[in-house]
C-alpha cells in the first residue's frame, strides 16, 4: 500500500466515531508523557478488523503500540537534549515515531523518521502533527546504505537474530563515520558481547502486545 493511502487511512481512523478495543485514540506514553500518540486500545483487535476490511494480510501494526525500547531513548532525549539539539537526526524503524518527536521536541535542525511499514510512516506523520513539530519521513530500507547525520536513533531495533544481523553492522558503520549512536533494548538477547556502552537504564511501562510483565528493565546502549 502506498504511503498516500496509508495516510488517508489512518486520518480516517482517527477522525471516526465511536470507542471500543479496536479504535485509535490520542493518548500520553506512559515513560514520557510529554509525547502524545495515536495508539491503538489493543493493537491485534485493531490489526485484524483492518485485514477483514482490506480483505489481505496487512503488516503488524507496530506503529500502533509504544515500546518500551523506544519510551526510553525517548527519554533519554528529553533528560538530555543537548545530544539532539541543533542535530541532523535519524529515527530508525521509527514505528509511531516516538523517538522522532522526543529529538524534534529537544530541539533537533532536522529529524527524519524511517520505517518500511507504509502505516509507520503515516503514523509519524499524524504523530508529529499532533505534537506541533516538523518530522520528515522516509520510507526506503537504509540497512545497506551510509547515511550521513549527526545522531542515529533505533528504539527497539533488535527483536530478532535476523534484523540484528543486519542492523549492526549499519549502526557500527554510522558510528565510524562520525555520527552518536543511540539504541534501546528491552534483553531481546541480541546484543554483541563487549560491543556497546551503556549509558542508562530504565524501568519502563509496558504497553506493547504479548507482553507479560507490567515494566521492563531497558538498556540504553551506544557502540563503543
Amino acid at each position: 500500500m502506498r504511503g498516500p493511502t496509508a495516510l488517508a487511512e489512518l486520518e480516517r481512523e482517527i477522525a471516526a466515531s465511536g470507542t471500543g478495543l479496536d479504535r485509535l485514540r490520542l493518548m500520553e506514553t506512559p515513560f514520557v508523557p510529554e509525547v502524545r500518540l495515536h495508539l491503538a486500545e489493543d493493537a491485534i483487535v485493531w490489526w485484524a478488523r483492518m485485514e477483514a476490511a482490506a480483505g489481505r494480510a496487512l503488516p503488524p501494526p507496530y506503529w500502533a503500540s509504544v515500546w518500551a525500547g523506544g519510551q526510553a531513548v525517548a527519554r533519554y532525549l528529553l533528560d538530555h537534549p543537548e545530544l539532539a539539539a541543533g542535530r541532523r537526526v535519524l529515527d530508525l524503524a521509527a514505528g509511531s515515531g516516538l523517538v522522532a518527536i522526543a529529538a524534534a521536541l529537544a530541539g533537533a535542525e532536522r529529524v527524519v523518521a524511517n520505517d518500511i511499514d507504509p502505516y509507520a510512516i503515516a503514523a509519524v506523520t499524524v504523530n508529529a502533527r499532533a505534537n506541533r513539530v516538523a518530522v520528515a519521513v522516509s520510507g526506503e530500507d537504509l540497512l545497506d546504505s551510509e547515511v550521513g547525520v549527526d545522531l542515529l536513533v533505533a528504539g527497539d531495533v533488535l527483536y530478532d537474530a535476523a534484523l540484528a544481523e543486519r542492523v549492526l553492522p549499519f549502526l557500527r558503520r554510522a558510528a565510524a563515520g562520525g555520527a552518536q549512536v543511540l539504541v534501546g533494548d528491552p534483553d531481546r538477547g541480541h546484543l554483541p558481547a563487549g560491543r556497546l556502552e551503556l549509558v542508562a537504564d530504565y524501568p519502563v511501562p509496558t504497553t506493547e502486545p504479548a507482553v507479560d510483565s507490567p515494566v521492563r528493565r531497558v538498556q540504553v546502549l551506544r557502540p563503543w
